[in-house]
């Protein structure tokens, strides 16, 4: 097989989604070149009440565990209450294609709804190196944000660390006047 591309590796501070509360130690996050074709997508139309953790499971349970190496559900900071939107990053074009075709219309939800999953490429940001650089410095990285709130990096099925800020982060607007800053 041909050599893989440079790595650069951040340490670990916590544990896989499911083994936080476990205490397991994550794996390191390791950042490959980016891959040619589109890996990112943006899965819309969400249920109400929807979190990360529900993604997570969602992919985990529909067939992508270890197959996806970030997840963002964003929320409104004035309730803490996801969008009803969210950015994965597969690990591999196949696996992006394979997860629109198997999310695209699904209803199948952990929740009451009727909403149907529309799936449609990231336009704005392509792949994990990507996705890292958008964040990483993003307000919603703040130490006072919810942990449920922020953006995950997942190697191997296990939670792994998000990459340091580059520099300091502020926090949202909005938590500022509620006492989170």
């Amino acid at each position: 097989s041909a050599s893989a591309p440079p790595r650069h590796v951040a340490a670990a501070p916590s544990a896989a989604p499911r083994a936080a509360a476990q205490g397991r130690a994550a794996q390191p996050v390791v950042l490959a070149a980016p891959i040619a074709g589109k890996t990112t997508a943006m899965l819309r139309n969400l249920p109400d009440g929807f979190t990360r953790n529900a993604l997570l499971h969602l992919l985990d349970t529909e067939g992508f565990a270890g197959k996806y190496d970030f997840a963002y559900l964003p929320v409104d900071f004035d309730t803490l209450q996801g969008l009803k939107h969210a950015f994965v990053n597969m690990t591999s074009p196949a696996e992006a294609d394979r997860l629109r075709s198997h999310l695209e219309g699904f209803t199948n939800w952990s929740l009451p709804s009727d909403s149907a999953c529309a799936v449609a490429w990231n336009d704005r940001q392509q792949g994990l190196p990507a996705l890292v650089e958008r964040y990483r410095n993003s307000p919603v990285m703040h130490d006072n944000v919810p942990d449920e709130c922020k953006p995950v990096i997942v190697v191997g099925g296990r939670r792994a660390m998000f990459p340091p800020p580059t520099q300091k982060i502020k926090a949202p607007k909005i938590l500022k006047g509620k006492g989170y800053a």
